[in-house]
């Protein structure tokens, strides 16, 4: 079983946070992270793989966890994360034209990446991003 899980790199919620002059949130000001919910839905593909070897050679066994984000250079720091957690593979979306977009431009990109990833059996998502309170279903 291929499982593809969706993470968002956001800033510490124990950071003071500002506003740059766009009114957009001052990332590069602060530490950023994995978010918390998002550590939940890689929890849940690993568990997921998990019991698909439990399951025996051929029905789980060879599974394998990508995570995939979108984000700024300093988001290869949530894949790390989910990496050490024991995800297999990362996969970033890099691209400065994304910087700035809200929850639905980025929710198109992060689609159409969910389909150039390639063969997967189940997309897991966090229920939400803890940096803005927001999800998109697309």
């Amino acid at each position: 079983m291929d499982i593809l899980v969706c993470v968002k790199y956001v800033p510490d919620s124990t950071a003071d946070r500002r506003f740059e002059d766009d009114a957009t949130v001052d990332r590069a000001g602060v530490d950023g992270l994995l978010s918390e919910l998002d550590e939940y839905a890689v929890e849940q593909a690993l568990q997921l793989k998990e019991k698909g070897a439990a399951d025996g050679p051929g029905d789980g066994a060879d599974s394998t966890v990508t995570v995939l984000t979108v984000g700024p250079e300093r988001a290869t720091d949530a894949i790390r994360k989910a990496l050490q957690m024991g995800a297999d593979k990362g996969v970033h979306v890099l691209d400065d034209a994304i910087a700035g977009s809200d929850a639905v431009g980025t929710s198109l990109v992060l689609a159409k990446a969910v389909e150039k990833v390639g063969a997967w059996d189940v997309l897991v998502c966090g229920m939400a991003s803890t940096d803005g309170s927001m999800g998109v279903v697309r």
